[in-house]
């Protein structure tokens, strides 16, 4: 039996980087969904991400698409705006991205930028699509993250899904009236 750390990515000249899940992980992930949970009880699409820092500092950030109307408040892109702003670079890069559901291109772009090393997420994209056939009559964008960072010329770790059944109970009726 392997261990997550048996698995890693090299990302430059920076640690090694774990590609599965581990316990700690999924601990992370549970506050996501639970961050989502607050965003859809706050009017919003239930969607949630928190970033974890090598020295343990965590920031959270949930969705604001409707109360903000703006289609770009995503919890990842809300995230990264707030992360960029108090972390250097290399604080970025040694961090871990966690979100409840797997980020969309749009914010896959934004975490790609930002520099954050690592993404962890529990529902995937394709999960979400068959609960979200169509958002305000468009259809849903079918490009899951790591295809949108292996087009990048830098590294974003990707682990994940995991604890699928806890992420999906998060939308349970959500999208069904929309």
């Amino acid at each position: 039996m392997t261990s997550p750390l048996d698995e890693v990515s090299p990302l430059g000249s920076f640690a090694q980087v774990p590609t599965s899940i581990s316990a700690a992980d999924e601990a992370h992930l549970l506050r996501a969904i639970a961050v989502a949970a607050l965003a859809r009880a706050n009017g919003n699409h239930p969607f949630g991400a928190i970033l974890v820092t090598a020295d343990g500092t965590i920031i959270e950030s949930q969705n604001s698409v409707v109360t903000g109307n703006d289609p770009t408040g995503h919890a990842e892109t809300n995230l990264v705006r707030l992360a960029s702003a108090r972390l250097d670079k290399t604080a970025l890069r040694s961090s871990t991205l966690y979100t409840s559901t797997e980020p969309c291109a749009m914010c896959s772009g934004a975490i790609y930028w930002s520099g954050i090393g690592r993404v962890a997420y529990a529902l995937p994209e394709q999960d979400l699509g068959a609960m979200v056939p169509s958002q305000d009559g468009e259809p849903t964008l079918d490009l899951p993250c790591r295809e949108v960072f292996a087009r990048g010329g830098g590294t974003v770790v990707v682990a994940g899904p995991a604890l699928v059944a806890e992420a999906t109970e998060v939308h349970r009726g959500f999208w069904d009236a929309r």
